[in-house]
């Protein structure tokens, strides 16, 4: 990560595609609250804090803090409870806004928390999963995603979820396949490695976030 300054009380990091600059904390916190209410002003002003603290944290602690804080902080829900479709990217904004999201919410919020806390790219991955459910027997399985920290290339990642709070190495996660993976540089996917530019979804949550103050 490299950090710079693009203006006033603004956040800068490089991504793999290009320098992104978070717009100011109170830009934010006022963007939450005129959409969604003061509750959720309150709660991302509670994010802004947890990423200005996180600054000084060490790696394992900030992967703690960043996990906990949206496991504890946002409610699980489906998209069409949420937003009234079958399947949607919220932003982290959107996703505190509302106070609710679904397993790729929790995924992207974390993922960009980390970002934005100065994990590489590299060593962050959005997992699609199979996930076991009704017990160790279970043959019953459902789409899920997760986020995997790799800390060196071939390393087993650590799996931020939160169906479990406790953020475990892959070995101890016998319920969960992985089907594929992504970040900002790439897609992954049966040893073979593609574009990103191929996820719709992926192109179209960046956008929005350019809209929130998330910009090149």
């Amino acid at each position: 990560m490299r950090a710079t300054v693009c203006g006033a009380a603004t956040i800068c990091i490089a991504l793999a595609a290009g320098l992104w600059c978070w717009a100011d904390d109170a830009a934010l916190v006022a963007l939450a609250t005129k959409r969604y209410g003061q509750a959720a002003g309150n709660l991302v002003m509670e994010w802004r804090a947890l990423v200005a603290a996180g600054k000084s944290a060490s790696g394992a602690e900030t992967l703690r803090r960043v996990n906990d804080f949206f496991n504890r902080r946002v409610r699980f829900e489906d998209d069409s409870a949420v937003w009234g479709v079958p399947d949607y990217w919220a932003t982290p904004i959107e996703m505190l806004g509302k106070g609710a999201g679904d397993c790729e919410d929790y995924t992207i919020g974390k993922y960009f928390t980390l970002r934005e806390l100065g994990v590489p790219a590299e060593k962050l991955r959005l997992i699609y999963v199979k996930a076991r459910i009704g017990g160790p027997n279970s043959s019953i399985t459902q789409a899920h995603m997760v986020l995997g920290y790799y800390e060196t290339p071939d390393a087993q990642p650590l799996v931020l979820d939160n169906l479990i709070g406790e953020i475990r190495p892959a070995a101890q996660r016998p319920d969960l396949v992985p089907v594929f993976s992504f970040n900002a540089e790439g897609v992954y996917a049966g040893g073979a490695v593609s574009s990103v530019e191929r996820l719709s979804r992926w192109k179209d949550l960046l956008l929005k976030m350019k809209a929130e103050g998330y910009t090149p």
